[in-house]
């Protein structure tokens, strides 16, 4: 269980005696660059055979894959309510997800007994699966519940760095997958697509990767598309406001609904990597503010040494630069906002122009996105050196009930309260 992430939440227990799971981490610095605190798991890396016997837990005081350890495999979807589907079929709906997300990630057959399991992962333990679930904005509207829509859902303002297909980004609900195993992830994401029947369209979906755990000799923060150890600066479950900074805490009654949940802002942001690959390291180092080789701040230390922002070398020459990624995205230069960022990488194949479509899946979690992501990235949009290789080309903005007591759907107390 993470450290701070309150009763029940993010259990896990391993079944047939098989060994404990292996190292990932919570990832990611600010827009797509380096620069978080990876939180690992604590235990040593597990062999691959014993991967599929780690099971995460439906119910809980949060949602589960927020602060479940990075996963192998995602899948991010989103849908619309089909044309004259409302607040009952949004509410049947989330119903049958809830069900069947929480069969599966007890690793059993997503059928209930109707014998339509796809059978995909029938050789497969649960393998660390997580089904998130969110409501866009325009939920409220076709659900008839704009006056309970929350102000954390106002939209997103425009960046210089966005180049948005409308195509691929919002929806009215938002499903996130995660397993470190293939099969596993590919099994859910059908079963959720099946059971979205006629209630629901797919609006888009986007796959991605990380490290398997186990693979490396030791638990490790992981490593982007392009090379940089990412994920130092997430804020630590151990710390006193950790809570209150990605959860969203008891306010007033027409959005007691969201209580215990989370805000998440989820970005594809592709990395211009022929054009990254091209730098020196050192460049490479600059930019970001932080050593390629283990991540540790260029102001000198390890990996998890604070950064020291006014720290000058022989030449008088700040050793992190004023426009690196880590300096701009940090706490300290942004009247202490944060959030929890846990993203995927992806590839997608090579675009017409022969370059990679790859980058970062970006997805970060907070109490309230307009003190956490937004004002990070308004600042990296006004110079951080990253910008000229990254860019921004879908979005959206998504809230994540709490979490579901046994008995309850995800979403519940909205829909029904």
């Amino acid at each position: 269980m993470a450290p701070g992430s309150g009763g029940g939440v993010s259990r896990r227990r391993l079944i047939g005696g098989a060994g404990a799971a292996g190292a990932a981490g919570l990832v990611l610095g600010a827009a797509g660059g380096a620069g978080g605190y990876a939180a690992t798991r604590d235990d040593v890396p597990a062999a691959l055979t014993t991967i599929g016997s780690t099971e995460e837990m439906f119910h809980g005081k949060h949602q589960p894959g927020i602060l479940t350890p990075l996963q192998a495999r995602g899948h991010l979807i989103a849908f619309d309510l089909a044309p004259g589907a409302g607040r009952k079929e949004a509410a049947a709906l989330l119903r049958r997800w809830s069900a069947v997300a929480e069969r599966l990630m007890a690793g059993r057959p997503s059928g209930d007994g109707a014998g339509h399991d796809t059978g995909v992962a029938l050789d497969a333990g649960p393998s660390s699966l997580t089904v998130t679930f969110g409501f866009g904005r325009t939920f409220f509207d076709r659900t008839g519940l704009v006056a309970r829509r929350p102000a954390g859902l106002d939209p997103l303002p425009s960046f210089s760095s966005d180049h948005l297909d409308a195509k691929r980004s919002d929806g009215d609900l938002w499903v996130q997958i995660g397993s470190d195993d293939a099969l596993v992830a590919f099994h859910a994401l059908r079963a959720v697509q099946k059971e979205a029947g006629e209630a629901a369209r797919v609006r888009w979906q986007m796959n991605g990767f990380n490290r398997t755990p186990g693979a490396t000799a030791e638990p490790m923060t992981a490593r982007n598309l392009m090379g940089q150890v990412d994920g130092t600066g997430n804020p630590k479950p151990a710390e006193s406001d950790f809570e209150k900074r990605v959860f969203v805490q008891a306010g007033d009654a027409a959005h007691a609904w969201l209580e215990g949940g989370s805000y998440a802002v989820v970005r594809r942001i592709r990395m211009l990597l022929d054009d990254w690959e091209k730098l020196t390291v050192d460049r490479q180092e600059r930019v970001i503010g932080r050593r390629k080789a283990d991540g540790a701040p260029l102001s000198g230390g390890t990996e998890t040494t604070e950064m020291d922002l006014d720290k000058a070398g022989p030449d008088g020459r700040l050793l992190i630069p004023d426009n690196a990624h880590a300096r701009i995205s940090s706490p300290e230069k942004n009247g202490g906002a944060a959030m929890l960022r846990r993203p995927f990488s992806y590839h997608d194949g090579l675009s017409d122009d022969g370059t990679p479509d790859a980058g970062l899946l970006f997805i970060c979690w907070q109490a309230d996105p307009f003190r956490g992501f937004v004002p990070v990235q308004r600042k990296l949009d006004r110079g951080d050196a990253l910008s000229p290789f990254i860019r921004h080309e879908a979005s959206g903005l998504f809230a994540v009930p709490g979490g579901t007591a046994p008995g309850e759907y995800v979403g519940q107390r909205l829909l029904e309260g």
